[in-house]
């Protein structure tokens, strides 16, 4: 990863978003949500980011992204921070991408209620049920969970990464959803979906690109998910297609 992409998500990593210097903007203003480099320039990064940078762009399907993941797996982390985020941050327009916190955990059924065991431990689970309500909850939480992932510790920065995004959002009501039936049926959700993965997943993170899984497609995404994206989307290239991105190979697999 070099050049400008580096720069900005180093921008990203040591002010959470929040250290933008607006005297530093020298864009019109109808030119502040145009790139990720203008948003942070001119300070309104959080209010491009709640309107996913939106642009006016061809009817072409976009190019579906869906990460199956642990919370606290590194090569899950820097799949997430270092490819998959800043991917999605520039290529909003052609992709669409969906998170399954779940991974490589184990579920039983006691008496009713789903109870589960993580690769990483408990601390694990209970990563995986906050990143999953608050999927379930706000249109802002990969932003959020991109904060958590990108923190040294995923756990208890969550609430820090909730009130950043959306302050609005209490977080009591995300841990009643994480103690409650909600997130038990919702992380049951992400099992099955987990579980109902052809080919059957054997390491995270796993990525299908399409709703499909090859060797291939998983090189190319860990090599450099956006080219791929750029590469495999039908319409019109946006300007920011090209570049490459660091290779991610950790892997955390299925014992």
């Amino acid at each position: 990863m070099k050049g400008p992409l580096l720069l900005i998500l180093t921008i990203l990593l040591n002010t959470q978003f929040g250290g933008a210097v607006h005297s530093s903007c020298t864009y019109s203003p109808h030119k502040w949500c145009s790139s990720l480099g203008s948003a942070i320039k001119c300070g309104v990064f959080k209010q491009c980011l709640e309107s996913n940078f939106t642009r006016s762009h061809d009817s072409v399907d976009k190019v579906e992204v869906a990460l199956y993941y642990e919370s606290l797996c590194p090569g899950c982390r820097n799949f997430f921070v270092f490819s998959l985020f800043p991917t999605w941050l520039m290529l909003a327009d052609i992709m669409t991408v969906t998170l399954v916190p779940y991974g490589n955990a184990q579920e039983k059924n006691v008496t009713g209620k789903y109870v589960f065991e993580c690769q990483h431990g408990k601390e694990e689970c209970l990563g995986n049920l906050i990143e999953t309500c608050l999927l379930n909850m706000t249109d802002l939480a990969i932003p959020m969970i991109f904060c958590m992932e990108s923190s040294t510790d995923v756990i208890n920065n969550g609430q820090m990464c909730t009130k950043l995004y959306k302050p609005d959002l209490n977080w009591g009501d995300v841990m009643k959803c994480v103690n409650g039936d909600q997130g038990n049926q919702l992380m049951h959700q992400n099992a099955l979906k987990t579980k109902a993965l052809n080919p059957p997943h054997d390491y995270v993170p796993w990525v299908t690109i399409n709703g499909e899984h090859t060797e291939d497609l998983q090189e190319k995404a860990m090599n450099s998910l956006f080219n791929l994206v750029c590469s495999l989307y039908k319409g019109k290239k946006p300007p920011a297609c090209g570049g490459k991105q660091k290779h991610f190979k950790s892997l955390c697999h299925n014992e």
